[in-house]
């Protein structure tokens, strides 16, 4: 009895501090993490289940909290739910850009040879309530801290971005951006959005709780607010009440984990869940609609799937056995591995559906770089290098389906004129860590970046040779031949010579065959028909289907 008493005035103690919020105490489970002190009880408004969309990803947990540390499907969701950009990608309308926290799209000047971006920010723009913080209006100070925490590797995984600029308060509502390079808008605005390193965290709340408590309690700005996490089970939200675009039409947002696709559909079936992540098998998407009631969306960003051919590996060294692989293949026939509404062709590395720089099928037509499937071709040009009889590779492929379907394909491809290609399938991060540890024939990969000059940086300059470049990443194909077009448009802020560029280094790609365009895939998810997400969904650099204010579920069956 004693103890209840106890508990009774410590309840009521607890709802007289907080002014009549709700304080969620850490379950159990929670109570595993981490715990920074009093920083983990959560403060937010109570969420009525009623009106929370149930949200179901094949993941057995969020892997970061931190915007800024955002790498897969689950993390890069919570960030769009819970931050804003400075600017942000249009929802469902990517690469479409517009004004975010930032309260019109900024200029530059030129001032001293130097690059000034001046940013305004908008007005009346409030911060969630924090563990240790109240409720308050953004400003420059937030801002600040944020790009500056970007710019540190320390703290940021795409630190690299924010290199060479100093960031300055001008007043409370207004910062100056310096670049000591100048970019084109087409490079830096980017860095400004809600993406990767763009979001803007609150200052007053990680110098409350701690970076690290931050990040098992995140505070941002956005349509929803973080409210608890239940590791490998959920991730509860609530709306924001005092959102700058209006109050969100759900009262919260539930993030389920689940270990498996089967378990997600069963409780997509029961109406347990409202929008799962879908499969990309090819029948897939007609046993979902199937139910009635569930509607599938597909949707941009396009992940480019590529087969890189080392120009450096005999007997690929020679130009004309790559060209004879590019005419041996037949890309049409990669189509079908997936669903129609899952994959697309592509033409060029940058894919010109989803941002600027890449090459059109006009384009490679009219310079007869398009490669169509001649066996006759590929074998003249195979014994004009002195293998009339063929030959054979050695190959690490990953076991993941669309990944081990495509190369099975080549493998039939190239075997019809005289290449045999042998293939150890292993489990996908072993694949991952096998082709960067040591030079291989071909490598098939599949990669979004987020514009022409990481795409073209990261996977053709010689820089980025994997073992032996400078700064070793993905040049699987340890190409050299296009270094001062990319250096070149990197330093062009002019954006259509900065476009042409891309172009040129492109044409030079597929003239060399250092890699070949195999397609690109989409994102696929399945939602109850009475989910509205509240925008046209083309393409989401968030890579879900983006639920915001605007989002709602309208009477359930």
């Amino acid at each position: 009895m004693k103890r209840q008493t106890w508990m009774c005035v410590l309840l009521a103690a607890v709802l007289l501090a907080t002014a009549g919020r709700l304080v969620v105490w850490p379950t159990a489970a929670a109570q595993s993490l981490p715990q920074p002190g009093p920083a983990v009880n959560t403060v937010f408004d109570p969420v009525p289940r009623g009106n929370v969309l149930r949200f179901g990803m094949p993941v057995t947990d969020v892997g970061r909290l931190d915007p800024h540390l955002a790498a897969g499907s689950q993390d890069r969701a919570l960030a769009d739910m819970v931050f804003n950009g400075l600017l942000r990608y249009a929802p469902g309308e990517a690469p479409k850009l517009e004004p975010d926290l930032a309260a019109e799209i900024p200029l530059f000047k030129m001032v001293g040879g130097r690059q000034v971006w001046t940013v305004h920010l908008r007005r009346g723009v409030m911060f969630h309530a924090g563990p240790k913080t109240d409720a308050y209006e953004l400003t420059a100070d937030d801002v600040v801290f944020s790009l500056r925490k970007s710019a540190d590797p320390a703290h940021c995984a795409y630190a690299g971005e924010y290199d060479g600029m100093t960031i300055e308060k001008v007043d409370a509502y207004t910062i100056r951006i310096i670049l000591e390079k100048p970019l084109s808008s087409i490079l830096f605005l980017p860095k400004l959005t809600n993406y990767a390193g763009g979001f803007i965290v609150s200052k007053r709340a990680v110098d409350a709780m701690g970076m690290e408590a931050h990040r098992i309690h995140p505070v941002g700005t956005g349509p929803f607010a973080f409210t608890m996490r239940v590791p490998n089970e959920k991730i509860m939200l609530s709306a924001h009440r005092h959102y700058f675009r209006g109050q969100p039409e759900l009262q919260g947002v539930a993030i389920h984990f689940s270990s498996g696709i089967e378990k997600l559909e069963a409780d997509l079936r029961r109406g347990d869940l409202d929008v799962i992540m879908g499969s990309g098998d090819k029948e897939w998407i007609e046993k979902m609609e199937r139910m009635g009631d569930v509607a599938i969306d597909t949707h941009g960003v396009g992940e480019v799937i590529s087969l890189y051919l080392n120009t450096q590996f005999e007997p690929l060294n020679d130009v004309r056995v790559r060209r004879a692989i590019a005419y041996g293949i037949d890309q049409e026939a990669f189509l079908s591995i997936s669903h129609p509404r899952l994959v697309g062709s592509a033409y060029s590395h940058i894919p010109f559906q989803f941002l600027p720089g890449g090459l059109t099928p006009s384009d490679v037509a009219r310079l007869n770089l398009l490669y169509p499937l001649n066996l006759e071709k590929a074998r003249t040009l195979l014994a004009d290098a002195g293998y009339p009889d063929g030959f054979t590779m050695d190959l690490v492929a990953s076991e993941k389906r669309l990944h081990r379907g495509c190369f099975a394909l080549v493998v039939e491809q190239l075997a019809t004129i005289g290449i045999d290609c042998r293939i150890a399938f292993v489990p996908h991060g072993a694949m991952h860590r096998s082709i960067r540890q040591a030079p291989q024939p071909m490598v098939l990969y599949t990669a979004w970046r987020p514009n022409a000059d990481a795409y073209l940086s990261r996977f053709f300059h010689s820089d980025a040779i994997v073992v032996t470049g400078a700064h070793p990443d993905t040049n699987f194909s340890h190409y050299r031949q296009i270094d001062r077009l990319i250096e070149a448009a990197r330093l062009e802020i002019d954006p259509e010579k900065q476009i042409n560029l891309w172009g040129q280094a492109q044409i030079r790609i597929l003239n060399d065959m250092a890699a070949y365009p195999i397609m690109f895939t989409k994102q696929c998810y399945a939602r109850k028909r009475y989910v509205d997400y509240g925008h046209e969904l083309s393409s989401t650099m968030a890579l879900y289907p983006q639920f915001t204010e605007k989002t709602r579920m309208t009477a359930r069956r």
